[in-house]
């Protein structure tokens, strides 16, 4: 087993990237592609990234890169983008629609410097132009909190007693944008290669978000089947409902994550908490949420786990595979064997190359 730093690092060797975004989606998106060995041309205003001001964060998105400032007002400053884009595979921006437009770098301008060029542009609420749009957000600012109030994910997630959590993980920029637009940009280049035709693709951080809640739109049907209603999402088939599937309280207010969805793993979650009556008490032996002894097992798992401290649980759970995990803190995460060498090597990259 190799490295996970080094393990896909000449994948897309030979790719050239030109970077125009900043802050995190597209930083975060152009530091995968060099992950994978892409060369990113990282072009900056003249007044720098604004995530130049957070240290670490800047460091952690872009070292590797190429990096030039110039004068986005400019037209000399336009010219020697273009420059760098006639030989280019990729570009990304992340500024709001008709931006580029303004600055003379719009697709009908570049495709005809560079016919193969992908153009992708990482946006808040989509394009206006966009098929079905019938909205007029396409150029309102947002940021992350923002796409994700009108996704509808901030709103799944809620505390056990109902109130809104807020999230210090930038779903949105992450998930929604960098990732969407990875996807949309590596197919976009293979198709590229083979028609020798480019396009401008729109990624939309709030429809994407929009589209990663496909569980709880699923589960929320499964729970109304039952139980007559809509859950809240913290009473969704996942979001704490089942007694097999959620956070468990210990001793010393730390918490314990049950992921026991399969019977065989519920089952061995009861043994390790000597509770073999409740074996039977799950999902799939037809003992639903809303029954009495579903909720009596929830009871007992309850209290059991909350009668030692986490670090007994974890011993407890120690040698067995039941999917019972302690919730880490971000530095007990840190230390851990898992993640102990992942800063060392600042990669992005979360898997690794299996050589036989």
């Amino acid at each position: 087993m190799v490295n996970q730093a080094d393990a896909m690092k000449d994948c897309l060797q030979g790719l050239r990237v030109v970077d125009l975004t900043r802050n995190l989606p597209g930083p975060f998106a152009t530091r995968l592609l060099a992950d994978l060995g892409a060369e990113i041309i990282k072009i900056e205003p003249a007044s720098g990234d604004p995530a130049r001001a957070l240290g670490d964060l800047f460091t952690a998105l872009n070292h590797g890169k190429t990096i030039e400032k110039v004068d986005f007002r400019d037209a000399q400053g336009i010219e020697a983008i273009k420059a760098h884009l006639k030989d280019a595979d990729v570009m990304l921006d992340s500024f709001r629609p008709e931006v580029l437009e303004g600055m003379g770098l719009d697709a009908k301008t570049l495709h005809a410097i560079n016919p193969k060029l992908v153009m992708v542009s990482i946006t808040g609420y989509g394009t206006a132009d966009s098929d079905n749009i019938t909205h007029d957000w396409a150029a309102k600012a947002g940021h992350d909190i923002n796409f994700m109030a009108m996704s509808g994910v901030l709103d799944q997630l809620k505390t056990a007693d109902g109130d809104q959590a807020m999230p210090n993980v930038q779903f949105a920029d992450l998930a929604g944008g960098s990732d969407t637009a990875v996807i949309a940009l590596l197919a976009a280049v293979f198709s590229a290669q083979r028609t020798g035709k480019g396009r401008h693709v729109a990624v939309s951080m709030t429809h994407s978000l929009y589209q990663h809640l496909v569980m709880p739109k699923a589960t929320g049907k499964l729970v109304a089947s039952f139980s007559g209603k809509n859950p809240k999402p913290q009473h969704d088939f996942l979001g704490g409902l089942l007694p097999c599937y959620r956070l468990y309280k210990t001793s010393d207010d730390r918490y314990m994550a049950v992921g026991s969805l399969e019977l065989k793993f519920w089952q061995g979650l009861c043994e390790v908490l000597e509770l073999p009556q409740y074996k039977d008490a799950h999902w799939q032996r037809g003992v639903m949420p809303n029954l009495p002894a579903s909720q009596e097992a929830a009871k007992a798992v309850t209290d059991k786990f909350a009668s030692q401290p986490l670090d007994f649980w974890q011993q407890a759970f120690e040698a067995t595979d039941v999917c019972a995990t302690p919730v880490l803190t971000l530095e007990e995460a840190k230390a851990h064997p898992l993640f102990a060498h992942q800063d060392e090597h600042h990669s992005t990259i979360g898997w690794q190359d299996i050589k036989e």
